[in-house]
């Protein structure tokens, strides 16, 4: 069976990696003839991180997309992340429908927000009902967790299969207590510049203020290289696929922070996953997923002030016994539920069954 893969991004995004490029390997030996075709070029990703908005690279996408769709006939089945064409209309997917191509639209964000959330009057208007069309037209809705999959049945989406945000857990091994010597409590956080700004930046003051009331507390933001002045006990290291899980692993306690809105009810608690796989304890805003990953008292604790932020950090570094049980159940937690030898088979099975 062949199928296409129309992406975002190349697999040095974490959304595109993780929703599908990590699944080629299985799918390929399971039979499976996978081709994929990104909407942006890596040369995009590349300026994206770095801050820099490079419009020719977005031209070229747009075109590029447009020629794609001219070989759909080709293959057996499509799988689309998020929609074809960002910020048009759904007439690509409508097309597909009309002449009968089997498409898959797999989501991991409330993108849909984009549009019927939008400030911008244009979009509001003429676009808020656009991701709406693009599930009602699919043959199949993945939807990352269950807010994205009630979107798809009020859109009136003929199947929607619930399959989240997993990680590979041959690729995160569990922290271990004697692994590391450190004579710091490391508090960690992990994520890219867009989500520093809008999520980790609301909490300058809180970081800043429990530096001063412990000087052996010293938070690690890898993804962030250049210092955002939070305090002189903060580390700012860069990412790389490669240290990721070393980086985690030298962590304590991993937090993710979330502002609370529409957008942030259809986040797939990643960061948490990725924590919980290396048996690191998480600490989160109570929004969307995170619930089902930090688990009050059994794998993590949810914060809803900054004092309950510092409270339990300042509780965790206190007690390494209570650290060590969230640890442990949180990786299993992953184990039974966010691992990908968990999830793969039921990739295999929907792109069969449509």
């Amino acid at each position: 069976m062949k199928i296409l893969y129309l992406t975002k991004y190349t697999s040095k995004a974490a959304s595109s990696r993780m929703r599908s490029y990590q699944y080629f390997p299985y799918l390929e030996k399971q039979g499976f003839q996978i081709v994929v075709k990104p909407f942006f070029s890596e040369s995009y990703i590349n300026d994206f991180y770095a801050g820099r908005k490079n419009k020719l690279a977005i031209i070229k996408a747009y075109i590029r997309r447009f020629f794609v769709l001219f070989h759909v006939f080709g293959y057996d089945k499509i799988v689309i992340e998020k929609e074809l064409f960002p910020y048009l209309p759904a007439f690509a997917e409508r097309l597909l429908h009309f002449f009968s191509v089997h498409y898959i639209v797999d989501y991991d964000d409330a993108i849909f927000h984009n549009y019927d959330q939008s400030s911008n009057p244009y979009f509001k208007l003429f676009l808020k009902d656009k991701i709406d069309k693009v599930m009602r037209f699919s043959d199949l809705v993945i939807a990352g967790n269950s807010y994205l999959a009630e979107r798809a049945k009020k859109a009136g989406a003929k199947r929607i299969e619930v399959i989240p945000t997993v990680v590979d857990l041959e690729r995160y091994a569990v922290k271990s207590d004697s692994a590391i010597e450190n004579k710091k409590f490391v508090v960690g956080w992990m994520g890219t510049k867009t989500t520093f700004e809008k999520h980790l930046l609301p909490c300058k003051n809180w970081i800043e203020k429990i530096q001063q009331l412990d000087a052996e507390i010293e938070f690690h933001i890898v993804g962030i290289p250049e210092d955002q002045g939070f305090g002189n006990h903060v580390q700012w290291i860069p990412w790389s696929e490669e240290s990721e899980n070393k980086e985690i692993q030298k962590m304590d306690v991993g937090i993710m922070p979330l502002q609370d809105s529409v957008w942030e009810k259809g986040k797939c608690a990643y960061k948490l996953i990725q924590y919980a796989a290396c048996g690191v304890p998480g600490i989160a805003s109570d929004v969307g997923m995170n619930s089902e990953v930090a688990i009050p008292n059994k794998t993590g604790f949810l914060a809803y002030s900054d004092e309950d932020w510092i409270s339990r950090i300042l509780q965790l570094k206190a007690d390494r016994e209570k650290r060590h049980y969230l640890g442990q159940h949180a990786r299993k937690l992953v184990e039974e539920k966010y691992g990908l030898q968990v999830t793969e088979k039921k990739w295999k099975e929907m792109l069969e069954l449509i």
